[in-house]
């Protein structure tokens, strides 16, 4: 059996994300303080207060997305990448930065806000990442605990990329 076999054979072998997770509008928290959402919870400034975020990781980062000077007097350390939503872009390459980052954050008490337009692919896979590297999750592993809570579509691309993480740090092939 390959290790590719071992991946769900659809998005729908996982179980559906549990409803009542949101408390940030249009985001959901998948691990605990570690939320994935879209363009618009990053720019609710209202719920980003209310809920005390202190990180963001812009996972679209673009002169036409969100821009960090909205988050100035917000005590909110910004990040961004700018990373398309391609099966050929080389996501890889950020992989260890953003989960640096977010392992940062959250060392320290923060709550992080991954993001990226609409939240289920390029924020995702910067979080399935952290997951991996980090708590030494498996990629079937960090899937399954982030689709408890957020329905996640990461590209075949970035799949691809994920798997030779995976094998990378559990000596699969």
């Amino acid at each position: 059996m390959s290790y590719t076999s071992k991946l769900p054979a659809s998005w729908n072998d996982t179980p559906p994300p549990r409803k009542g997770k949101a408390i940030i509008s249009h985001a959901d928290e998948v691990w605990p303080r570690l939320y994935i959402g879209d363009q618009n919870s990053a720019e609710n400034r209202a719920d980003l207060t209310k809920h005390r975020v202190t990180h963001i990781l812009n996972a679209a980062h673009s002169k036409q997305g969100v821009q960090p000077d909205i988050y100035e007097c917000m005590e909110i350390t910004y990040m961004g990448i700018e990373a398309h939503d391609s099966c050929g872009f080389d996501m890889s390459v950020n992989f260890r930065a953003a989960a640096d980052f977010i392992h940062r954050a959250l060392s320290r008490g923060g709550k992080v806000l991954v993001h990226c337009h609409v939240g289920v692919c390029r924020s995702a896979t910067l979080v399935l990442a952290y997951l991996m590297l980090k708590h030494n999750l498996s990629l079937v592993e960090a899937i399954c605990a982030v689709k408890q809570n957020r329905g996640i579509i990461p590209n075949r691309g970035f799949l691809r990329q994920l798997i030779r993480l995976d094998g990378q740090l559990f000596g699969k092939h």
